[in-house]
């Protein structure tokens, strides 16, 4: 008898796999319509799934000429072409949400930075939207088309400024609350020079770092809000919001690293100091 029931549980959840891979129905264009119209507000950062719970943990590196193409009202076997099955387990019935994993190069050697993106389905499912957890990603998967410089233009060469970050935050801070007075006045005084010693701007890259205390997901979030608090201080004193991209690398970029000492001893902390740190890479037109 169990046995029996056992065997018809398992046809069950084979046949319901095997629907969730068969094609979807075509699409109307009063479903598409109907998506719309809906404009859904976007999910807040607490809304996206934590990276440990991914699935497929790797992720992917997708092609940016993939987002170019995605719109709403595309269903999901449209959706799944572009961008490739979700990177979490998102359930078999009545699915609303895809949540993927995609790493995007920084340009310095191996080195990458990892955003979240969501796609939300409607009761036909049709998409209703794309999001990104970080709205910087969106630059990161869509560049800005490049401007020609004119011949005449003085290059700068890129320029790299780092700071300690505990000399800018206070211990495990990263608002714009927790900035020390001395550390505002470095990043006033920073977006002074950036004023006065550019005709223009290019990029300014603000990344942050961590040392390796604390769990990945901990220090990858604290590394990007320090860099996103950086960034909007820069804002403040001026500096153009279009032209600031912000990462957060966590542990994954040590100065120093053979660092000894039991675990947030006075001697360990302070060996470590270098890891913590904020980057500021600059280039532009003097």
């Amino acid at each position: 008898m169990n046995r029996a029931i056992c065997g018809a549980a398992l046809v069950a959840v084979m046949l319901a796999v095997q629907g969730c891979a068969s094609p979807g129905a075509a699409i109307d264009k009063d479903a598409q319509a109907r998506a719309a119209s809906e404009q859904p507000a976007a999910p807040k950062p607490e809304d996206f799934p934590s990276p440990d719970g991914a699935k497929w943990k790797q992720g992917a590196f997708p092609g940016t000429d993939a987002f170019a193409r995605i719109r709403t009202g595309m269903g999901k076997d449209q959706v799944r072409e572009l961008l490739g099955w979700p990177h979490f387990s998102e359930g078999l019935w009545g699915v609303r949400e895809w949540n993927y994993l995609f790493h995007f190069r920084t340009g310095k050697s191996a080195d990458y930075v990892t955003c979240q993106y969501m796609v939300r389905f409607n009761g036909d499912g049709v998409s209703t939207g794309g999001w990104w957890k970080n709205p910087d990603c969106a630059l990161l998967a869509q560049p800005p088309a490049a401007t020609p410089i004119p011949a005449t233009t003085k290059l700068a060469p890129p320029q790299k400024v780092t700071l300690n970050a505990d000399g800018l935050f206070r211990f495990d801070g990263a608002s714009l609350a927790d900035l020390l007075p001395d550390g505002r006045v470095r990043l006033e005084r920073l977006a002074t020079e950036l004023r006065n010693n550019f005709r223009a701007l290019h990029y300014v890259l603000v990344t942050g770092h961590t040392d390796r205390l604390g769990g990945d997901a901990y220090n990858e979030a604290l590394s990007l809000e320090r860099a996103n608090t950086v960034r909007e201080l820069l804002v403040q004193q001026g500096i153009d919001r279009k032209l600031i991209r912000t990462a957060g690398m966590g542990k994954r970029q040590p100065v120093v690293s053979d660092c000894e000492g039991t675990r947030s001893s006075p001697a360990l902390l302070h060996c470590l100091q270098p890891n913590r740190r904020v980057e500021i890479d600059v280039a532009g037109e003097q």
